[in-house]
């Protein structure tokens, strides 16, 4: 396998994400002492860090991996906002189709850290939907992308935060299939059988036993190929790709299915990795048309980036380097 050649490749795609995008705020401090007020850990601040996260976190990994990348989303009229504009742009994601609605805040989620571990977390959101004129207007900024543009790829990544509604789910699943775009899904469980016909359903094994109400402790090869058959009688999708945690992928493509299991790491943090595997999933598949081979990498690319502590997007070189180590 020539995976220079691949990863040259990445070079000539265009993929779009539509989705919850977040700011993810980070205090690192440290900790020498108990509160005299409350039973909890007095921590003094060190410094403040600001990331792109949710689904600009999909974003940051095609677009380190060389790709051209546009984020398609909502956000609010505040300095949130502003910032993660800011931040993508600095980033070289494209914020031109965003949609800014005053009547929503910029979801942002504040992490307080103190020697690598989260003592607190505070969420500034919406997460009720999006009213009918927001998604209008969000609906006619896509499909001026998808003719100004030309993408190859859209992911939808869910956080339920409101930004894919039903309405929007729809048309846009019914505009890929017009301008011939790939589709591929990271759902959540509100509106995880809301996705008919996409090409790449990608959720993780938890998300499959509480969409679908299993009871299931078993993860074999013929029970997951049962998942598959169950979810595509609802969804009619082509390929279902799904994260096991420490046991590694299970995909299926009509007939043919595996499980690929995990390599070893030294594991930081699992946040971020789901981002990172439905990212380089769907471009491998879109620059290659081989979901074996898009699940091995993305497989590979989903343990690196847990190597980190905290969202992080996937390193290119290193992720090239582990790809010819391990797979060639």
């Amino acid at each position: 396998m020539n995976f220079e050649s691949i990863f040259q490749q990445f070079n000539q795609m265009k993929i779009a994400v539509l989705g919850d995008v977040m700011l993810d705020t980070y205090w690192w401090g440290h900790v020498d002492r108990i509160s005299p007020e409350a039973p909890v850990p007095v921590v003094a601040f060190d410094k403040r860090e600001v990331r792109i996260g949710g689904a600009g976190n999909v974003a940051l990994n095609t677009v380190s991996l060389g790709a051209s990348t546009t984020i398609l989303t909502v956000i609010g009229n505040d300095n949130d906002g502003k910032q993660l504009v800011n931040l993508l742009e600095q980033n070289n994601i494209s914020t031109k189709y965003i949609v800014t609605a005053p009547n929503r805040v910029t979801t942002n989620k504040t992490r307080i850290m103190s020697r690598n571990q989260q003592m607190l977390r505070l969420d500034c959101e919406v997460t009720t939907d999006i009213n009918a004129d927001t998604e209008k207007q969000l609906l006619q900024k896509i499909e001026e992308y998808f003719k100004t543009e030309q993408p190859h790829v859209l992911i939808f990544e869910d956080y339920n935060k409101g930004v894919l509604t039903a309405t929007v789910i729809n048309e846009v699943i019914s505009l890929c299939k017009k301008y011939g775009v790939l589709t591929a899904v990271d759902p959540k469980r509100k509106n995880f059988l809301s996705f008919k016909s996409v090409d790449i359903f990608k959720p993780n094994l938890k998300e499959v036993k509480d969409g679908l109400n299993l009871l299931i402790d078993d993860v074999s090869l013929p029970v997951l190929q049962k998942i598959h058959i169950q979810l595509q009688q609802i969804l009619g999708h082509s390929i279902s790709l799904i994260t096991l945690s420490e046991k590694g992928v299970f995909y299926q493509n009509g007939n043919e299915s595996k499980i690929i299991p995990t390599h070893v790491r030294n594991i930081a943090d699992v946040s971020g990795a789901g981002d990172t595997v439905i990212a380089v999933a769907s471009l491998v598949y879109a620059t290659t048309g081989k979901i074996e081979l898009a699940a091995e990498m993305a497989n590979i690319a989903g343990g690196l980036v847990c190597e980190e502590v905290g969202t992080a997007a996937i390193q290119k070189q290193k992720f090239l380097n582990e790809c010819k180590k391990l797979l060639s």
